[in-house]
């Protein structure tokens, strides 16, 4: 069994990982303990005597420190699941050795191009080795492209005792994609002060705030009636959710943000005459940002309805996570540190923002703070999804490297 970052990288893509947010199990697919068997198997074989896969579907190990002096314990976490967003199974690598620029077609469906034009991060790659998928699947870099490197820099750092090293964490976990993914972790027994995601995208980023989240549904109860008597009477809800979308501003949408703007994103609409539903996410880098998107939304709501006198609604906001930055900005000491790795890795540091949210979002409020760190994966979620074997080798480098700074600096 090769143990490269690639090696592992392409053994671990070919699992069915994928999340289902409709189930209420934890794991929500037993599946993903596919993947995290196999992970326990092989830091077993490492010599890591206590890793082990728990019946939530996460798999812990601890790599020992070799000093005397006391060395604050981090930890380094990646996500097992794939998003459901498209198919998972079936994944069928393929390898582009030395990119030489342009669009790359996959061979599975010629449709699908990961057009240069549309991914500048290419520019960055010739010379490269391009790793895709065939076009019918998503790939799973994110996250298996942080699973295969902090595998990858825990053998490293078992073969080479020289590296004078802390006691160092691994987590990995189910469910990130559907939102669930520390729901059942157990910090006493991780026993970490600091962590580190491995789940970020261009080389060289380090992110330490991402968006605050919540979920919002607004259920509406319209006024049924047989449609041949209808007139005057019936208050169709199906129509009046579709109002509400409609209404939805132009300028406040994915599709339409950047940067350090929100947005409101209707994710799901169904219903009949007599009761609909809306599921929506709410996004924004600031509190009073997300109150206030949610008070316009509830707002339009309100306005939509009272053209409707017989027809009520409820709305409720669900938290999600929040911005990690209020946490990590008490310990500026996590994302120096990340920085220094990065920049002994040969990279240029780049500290940025997620769009999103990650595993570290949520653990940094539960106690664990916990920014992100780049894996390298481009296009998640799509089957354009693509990643560089040199960039997922500098994340390994990068991981070793922040061991050792942690250890200098203590």
């Amino acid at each position: 069994m090769s143990d490269t970052v690639t090696d592992r990288f392409l053994r671990y893509v070919v699992i069915d990982t994928q999340s289902d947010p409709q189930s209420s199990a934890q794991p929500s697919t037993e599946k993903q303990k596919t993947l995290g068997a196999l992970l326990a198997d092989e830091l077993l074989l490492m010599g890591l005597e206590d890793a082990h896969l728990d019946e939530h579907g996460y798999v812990y190990a601890t790599i020992p420190g070799n000093v005397e002096k006391t060395v604050p314990t981090i930890c380094f976490c990646s996500h097992m699941d794939t998003a459901p967003d498209f198919s998972g199974t079936g994944v069928k690598p393929r390898t582009l050795c030395n990119y030489r620029g342009g669009d790359i077609v996959l061979t599975g469906d010629p449709q699908q191009v990961i057009r240069a034009s549309d991914h500048p991060a290419l520019r960055d790659q010739i010379g490269n080795d391009i790793i895709t998928t065939d076009g019918t699947t998503l790939l799973g870099a994110d996250d298996k492209a942080g699973v295969a490197e902090i595998m990858t820099a825990a053998k490293f750092l078992l073969e080479h005792p020289e590296i004078r090293r802390g006691t160092v964490k691994l987590l990995f976990t189910p469910d990130e994609e559907i939102g669930r993914g520390v729901d059942k972790v157990d910090l006493v027994k991780l026993g970490a002060q600091f962590a580190y995601t491995m789940d970020g995208e261009t080389a060289g980023h380090v992110e330490d705030e991402t968006f605050s989240a919540d979920g919002v549904q607004i259920t509406i109860l319209g006024v049924a009636m047989h449609p041949g008597f209808a007139k005057g009477k019936m208050e169709n809800a199906a129509k009046i959710a579709a109002s509400i979308v409609d209404r939805l501003p132009g300028n406040m949408a994915p599709e339409t943000t950047a940067g350090r703007d929100g947005f409101i994103h209707p994710t799901g609409i169904e219903g009949s005459m007599e009761k609909a539903t809306i599921s929506l996410i709410v996004r924004d880098f600031t509190e009073d940002g997300l109150v206030a998107k949610e008070a316009l939304l509830e707002g339009i709501v309100k306005d939509v309805l009272s053209g409707y006198p017989g027809s009520t609604y409820r709305f409720e906001v669900k938290q999600q996570y929040r911005n990690m930055k209020s946490v990590l900005d008490r310990h500026p000491e996590i994302v120096d540190n990340a920085i220094e790795a990065v920049r002994r890795a040969g990279l240029e540091p780049v500290r940025g923002s997620i769009r999103g949210g990650t595993d570290g979002s949520r653990l940094s409020f539960m106690g664990l703070p916990c920014p992100n760190i780049f894996a390298g994966g481009h296009a998640f979620h799509s089957p354009l999804e693509w990643i560089s074997r040199q960039d997922m080798e500098k994340a390994v480098q990068t991981i070793v490297e922040l061991v050792k700074v942690w250890e200098e600096r203590a």
